[in-house]
């Protein structure tokens, strides 16, 4: 596996909005920046590592955290 990609659907923009920032400020502590997308109440993300390519311990990470926050927030 090269990428871990999920798409995830909100209320509305604003609620999208929010989980984008809050996955914002883990990554930018984390240092690992995703891939994404948004358009009003969705959000794609997609997790890789370039410089190896594939995935690495930061990327499953950053996911774990992303899917409880997505979950905390439906």
């Amino acid at each position: 596996i090269d990428a871990i990609f999920k798409q995830f659907h909100f209320k509305d923009f604003i609620w999208a909005f929010g989980f984008m920032m809050k996955v914002a400020l883990q990554a930018q502590k984390l240092d690992h920046h995703p891939e994404w997308f948004n358009m009003y109440s969705k959000a794609h993300i997609t997790l890789s590592t370039r410089e190896c390519a594939g995935l690495l311990e930061w990327d499953i990470n950053l996911a774990s955290f992303i899917e409880q926050l997505a979950v905390s927030m439906t």
